[in-house]
């Protein structure tokens, strides 16, 4: 089989066990809606304010939606041996970490860019904004999934990996974060937003060809 077959029978595999797992793909998504029609309720009837914020809460939900997915990334392989099969692999490991990446940005990152338009409207986000919201969540859900997958990989084989994943993990997201909520925000009130994409592209670009290599590594160290 050759590289690129390999990468794809990664990526097809994970998405067909996502199928069968149905609750990995409705749990973020339900998380992310629920959080971002919680705040109207607790805001209460101030839709200037909530106009304000509503690409901070956009952006923060999709954050905290891909924190709750990224424990499966890599468990359920952990758990049935299959891990061990892929290290083992004559293929760079990297590039098949990078499939499973793929899958798992299919399952939990695109579900959030499809569902965010609607939310957005419902926020009472200006037009203008939504077009630059749903290309900062291109750009920024990818890099949630390729730098979650690096702390994944370190607490892989840690039983209560939860809290330190997300003390390795957040500090990594706050660019994302930063950039894209500003984005928005500026899109919102017509500014220019050109520099803030281009960053997120090489935030992208980058995470795209260094996540893989550290992650491979970090799961040669806690399978042994």
């Amino acid at each position: 089989m050759s590289l690129t077959h390999a990468f794809f029978a990664i990526v097809r595999r994970d998405l067909i066990l996502a199928l069968r797992r149905r609750s990995e793909i409705a749990n973020p998504l339900l998380f992310f809606v629920l959080v971002i029609t919680l705040f109207p309720l607790g805001i209460g009837a101030r839709p200037q304010l909530l106009h304000a914020i509503a690409p901070g809460i956009i952006w923060v939900s999709a954050l905290l939606a891909a924190m709750l997915s990224l424990d499966s990334l890599f468990r359920s392989d952990f758990d049935d041996g299959s891990l061990e099969q892929i290290l083992l692999s004559p293929h760079p490991v990297s590039v098949l970490i990078l499939g499973k990446i793929v899958a798992h940005w299919l399952v939990t990152g695109l579900p959030l860019l499809l569902v965010a338009p609607l939310l957005a409207v419902f926020l009472g986000m200006p037009q203008p904004a939504i077009g630059t919201l749903l290309l900062t969540l291109l750009l920024g859900t990818p890099v949630l999934s390729l730098i979650g997958a690096i702390g994944v990989a370190l607490t892989v084989g840690l039983r209560r990996g939860g809290m330190i994943l997300s003390l390795l993990v957040l500090p990594l997201y706050v660019p994302v974060l930063i950039f894209a909520g500003n984005a928005v925000e500026m899109a919102g009130n017509g500014l220019q937003v050109g520099a803030q994409i281009n960053i997120l592209i090489a935030i992208l670009l980058l995470a795209l060809v260094l996540a893989p290599w550290p992650a491979a590594a970090a799961l040669k160290m806690s399978m042994n």
